[in-house]
Formats: C-alpha cells, structure tokens, sequence
C-alpha cells in the first residue's frame, strides 16, 4: 500500500492551502474530498451563463503591502486571478431604510466618512480603528513575525465585539454601523468575540475586493499546484473511519473500502465529524463532550439572481439591509418576522462592469426551518422541499424590492440554497455558515487547536481561528506548523 506523508480529509479551502504549503515543500500529499467539486464554500455553479458563488463573494487586503495580497503571492495565485476592487468611498453600504451609511476604504477614509455623519464620535472611531489594527497586529501571522505569538495570550479572547464597540462609540445608530457586516461571522451580540470581529473589519476597511467570473478559478489554481508538486487528489469518495495504528491514525479508509496511509492526517472537516470516524474510546470523553457541545454559527439562505441582459446597473458595492436598530439579528432571529436583515451584491465579470448579469441575496435561517427534510439529500427532497423555498424566496424578494423598486422586473431568472444545501456541499453541521461559534464567555472552551489527542491528527479550515480567506489562510499555516518549523515558512511568504 503506498502511504503518504499526509492525508488530508476534505478539500475546502484550508485543505487546499495545507495541501499547497506541504507539497511545495516536499511532502508527498494525498488530499481526499466526498464531492466531485473542491473548494467548500469556494464552490461555484452555473446557470443561464452566469456564475454563482457559494460562499465566497468578496475578500481583503490584496493591495500591494496588504497581508492577504503576501500569502497570494506565495501561493502563485495573485496574478492568476481576475480581482476587481470595491467603491473606496463605500464598498458596504449599511441600510436602516431611514438613512443609508457608508464603509470607506483605508483607516483615515473610514474614520473621515463616518465622522462627516457623526462629528462627536470621530476621537471614538479613532480609538476603534487603533484598537482593531493593534489586534491584527499582535498575530504574529498577520505581521509576519517570526516571534511567535500564542493567540490563547490575547486578551481580544475575553472581550466581546458588541462590548467593545460600546465602550468607545456613544451614539447607539454608529454602534450599529460599525457591526453592521456582522454578517460576514454571523456576529452574536453576547458571544462573538472582539479578535473576531477585529480580523475581518480590520483587513476589510484595508481594501475589498471581488473576484471577477467565480471563486472557483482560485480552487482551480490550488487544485493544479498541488498536482503540479506531486500531490494526488481523490475527488468523489467520502472517509468512513480513520484505522488506529499503535495510538495513531494509520490509514483513511473510503466509503469504496480503498485504504489510504499515511504519516500524518489533517482533517478539513468539523471536528465533530472526526469524532464518529474513530472507534469509541480512542479520544478522552471529556474531549468528545467538549467537541459535541460546541455551538455553531447560524445558517443561510440565499436567493441566486439572473438579470435580464442590461436592465441591472452593477453595484460595486455591497448592501447590507436591517428592518430594525439592532444589527446583530442572529441573537434575535425570529421566523416570524424574516427576513430581519439580508446582504444584497452583485457578481464580478472580467467582461463588464456597467450592468449585472447577476447578483445574491442572503439572510439567516435557522436550520429549525427545514429540519423536516434533514434526513433527505439535495436533488431529491420532494415538492413541499421546493415549495417552501420559493415561499420564502418571493418573501425575500419582496423585501429587497422595498429598497430597490422594480427588481422583479429586472430578474429573468433566480435559484435558491438553505442550511440543508451548505451541509450536503461543505459538510457542516446543520448547515453552519462558519463553523464553530466563537464564545468570549469561554474563550477556550470554543477555541478549536489545530492539536488533536490523537498524536499525528490535525485540524484545519474555518473552526480554527477565524474564517475567511484571511482567516484560514493563517489556520492552515497554524497547521501545517504542527508539521514544520513555522518561522521557515514565514520567511518563505515574506521572500514570495
């Protein structure tokens, strides 16, 4: 049996870059994926020529000097992609039908355009900047220092993203602004730490950008580099169960019955799902209880839109819509008055930027919703399944059309996703947008290691850390860690 120097289950984004980094270093690489296509929340699909994105629908920090644009630039992909950069002066716009609010790009600008709005805040949009910089700054893997920093020492863990915004902004309207993006983590007003929220705005108010005809095209480019280093991926073959070899994982064993061995395995899954891969007792009961009681993140739903050819100007924007004060609706959820909120953009075209050819709308929805049909799989869950989706998809649109009248009428056709369809492509549980739920009431309880009790099993992908590209770019060099020395590979990403 020929046996791989890793193993990695799943191939998401993390898998992908943990794949990258260990080829290109000399690690023979098997990467193992349940779904024809890779990429997780990378995935993309086509209808009536248009290219939809699943998850990744825009990014950050890609200017020359930025932190993102350095991995890309290790990774070769920089100059393979089509990027498209947001409106500087308001790539979010935050919507309280009231008044319109915009986020501007780079620290000065963003401070100077909320304060124009609110000229008694300016010294506390000052104080938040600086604190959400200074917070990105101290990770290590954000600067690329070869001073390594323990994230569990940052005292950003214990605080919430909700308190903090309260301490230093007075006015309850820019409070709500400042997290009005929340979306992007499914923000819980009680729970979702400040390191969080401090990542993702941080390296958003930087730069935003979308990558032009589909984020599939990076899949693409991460797929073909591991191949091109030597690397074999196995597409269309789920692992049933990990072997015990000695008190180590020994071989992935596939659905088909086909062992793959190896030295070390990374798991690009739940973790919750590497639990039921290994024979009971393996892992410690306590740690099986922490990992089962881990809370998720909340699910979505998203309505996918064609245009009709030239009838929709296109946003180089995103627009974020509350029908109440309160911005973190995942803490508020209520089925009863959906949609609270939603997160309205178009897609990037390399071939035009004046009018759309199409665009997604997305909100929460609790998988308490379709967990009638949880025990059916995509494709083949009867007509009251595609009933309630396009219930729920003209209750959306009819929403959406309170602040953008006539978009019916731009709209030749539209397609929809639930929390049932993200579980059955990214293999999340319930259908969880980001995985674990972060928790700063107990920081370490909900903080996933890349380290597993099992000595040469690792974790990887959006449950460690922070997701995002950003976000699991750093994870997966926290990974790949566990394997070599980490400030070699920092010195590597620097050179690049």
């Amino acid at each position: 049996m020929e046996r791989f120097d890793v193993v990695i289950i799943g191939a998401g984004l993390g898998g992908l870059l943990c794949g990258n980094i260990l080829s290109k270093e000399g690690f023979r690489v098997c990467l193992i994926e349940k779904n024809h296509k890779l990429g997780g929340s990378l995935q993309t699909f086509g209808r009536k020529g248009c290219i939809f994105n699943t998850g990744l629908n825009y990014t950050e920090s890609l200017e020359d000097g930025q932190v993102l644009n350095q991995y890309f630039r290790y990774f070769g992909v920089l100059d393979k992609l089509k990027l498209q950069r947001l409106d500087a002066d308001g790539f979010e716009i935050i919507d309280f039908s009231d008044k319109q609010y915009r986020f501007a790009m780079g620290r000065e600008h963003f401070i100077e355009t909320l304060a124009r709005e609110f000229p008694a805040e300016k010294n506390g949009l000052k104080s938040y900047c600086k604190r959400i910089n200074d917070i990105c700054r101290s990770i290590s893997m954000y600067t690329f220092s070869e001073e390594q920093t323990n994230i569990i020492d940052n005292d950003s863990l214990n605080i919430g993203a909700a308190d903090f915004i309260k301490s230093v902004i007075s006015n309850n309207r820019l409070r709500n602004i400042i997290a009005g993006n929340n979306m992007l983590y499914a923000g819980s007003e009680n729970k979702t730490p400040l390191y969080v929220h401090a990542l993702i705005n941080n390296s958003f108010i930087e730069s935003a950008w979308r990558i032009a005809d589909g984020s599939h095209n990076l899949v693409n480019i991460l797929a073909s580099n591991i191949i091109s280093y030597g690397g074999t991926i196995i597409r269309n073959q789920k692992v049933s169960r990990l072997v015990m070899d000695k008190g180590k994982a020994g071989s992935a064993v596939l659905e088909n019955g086909e062992y793959i061995s190896g030295r070390n395995f990374i798991a690009n899954i739940h973790p919750d799902l590497i639990l039921d891969m290994v024979e009971p007792g393996t892992l410690r009961k306590t740690f099986c209880n922490r990992i089962r009681g881990l809370e998720d993140t909340m699910g979505m739903f998203t309505l996918y839109l064609v245009f009709k050819e030239g009838a929709c100007p296109y946003a180089n924007h995103n627009f974020y819509h509350f029908d109440q004060d309160n911005v973190w609706v995942a803490s508020d959820y209520d089925s009863a008055r959906w949609p609270q909120n939603y997160l309205y953009m178009h897609s990037a075209v390399s071939r035009s930027t004046e009018n759309a050819s199409c665009g997604s709308v997305i909100t929460y929805m609790d998988f308490s919703e379709v967990k009638k049909w949880e025990h059916t799989y995509t494709g083949d869950r009867g007509e009251d399944y595609l009933a309630f989706k396009d219930a729920k998809a003209n209750i959306l649109l009819d929403a959406v059309g309170k602040q953008f009248p006539g978009i019916r009428d731009q709209i030749a056709a539209y397609y929809t996703s639930t929390p049932l369809t993200w579980r059955d492509y990214t293999g999340t549980r319930a259908g969880s947008a980001y995985g674990v739920l972060k928790d700063y009431n107990r920081p370490l309880e909900s903080l996933v290691m890349p380290r597993t009790r099992i000595p040469n099993l690792y974790l990887t992908g959006q449950n460690i850390n922070v997701h995002g590209i950003l976000g699991v770019t750093i994870s997966s060099f926290i990974t790949c860690a566990e394997l070599m020395d980490l400030p070699y590979l920092i010195r590597k990403v620097k050179a690049s």
